[in-house]
């Protein structure tokens, strides 16, 4: 038995002609709401993307999209598939471990409940966000998860720090994006 999540054609392609290394947290925002929009234009998921870099260097370790649907995984959210991505590539589960330079989570909006939790394990020393807050629910009709009032506190806590609203209005623009596309908001089903 086993479990086949895969990135869309589309990304190694995308990925062919941009840098390997961006030093800049702006560019590197860019880079991940571009893969989320490109994600909406090209039906290959949701409106999220995210990307593992190096911190300090901005060497490009590994990036993601949603696939929720097209792989029929509920928790192929963007951040997970960057995250295992980076992690299969570097051979370790813990992108803290000894010998590694620290590495920033970029990604287009806050976490998910789940995909919280997956930041704080995977090791990860920075967490970036083009925007934070309701807007994602407001406008998509996602479903988030619950989320406590102090998650940014508690990430600083545990020794990641979280860069929040780099670039907010482009974020949100994809989410209009994927509502006025009327495509599939998946949401479990609940009576």
């Amino acid at each position: 038995m086993r479990v086949v999540v895969e990135m869309p054609d589309w990304v190694e392609a995308e990925m062919a002609r941009r840098p390997s290394v961006i030093p800049d947290l702006e560019e590197r925002i860019r880079l991940v709401v571009e893969l989320s929009r490109l994600n909406v234009e090209h039906d290959t998921g949701g409106p999220f993307g995210a990307a593992v870099f190096e911190r300090d260097s901005g060497k490009l370790v590994s990036v993601g999209v949603n696939r929720v649907v097209p792989c029929s995984v509920s928790s192929a959210h963007a951040e997970f598939m960057a995250l295992a991505l980076a992690q299969q590539k570097l051979g370790t589960f813990d992108l803290s471990s000894p010998g590694l330079p620290a590495h920033q989570m970029v990604v287009n909006w806050r976490p998910c409940t789940m995909c919280y939790g997956a930041v704080i394990w995977s090791g990860v020393r920075s967490l970036a966000l083009a925007g934070s807050g309701s807007a994602v629910e407001e406008i998509t009709g996602f479903d988030e998860g619950p989320i406590a009032d102090n998650w940014i506190e508690e990430l600083n806590r545990r020794g990641i720090e979280v860069l929040d609203n780099q670039n907010r209005e482009a974020a949100l623009q994809v989410f209009r994006l994927f509502r006025d596309s009327g495509k599939l908001v998946y949401n479990a089903t609940r009576d």
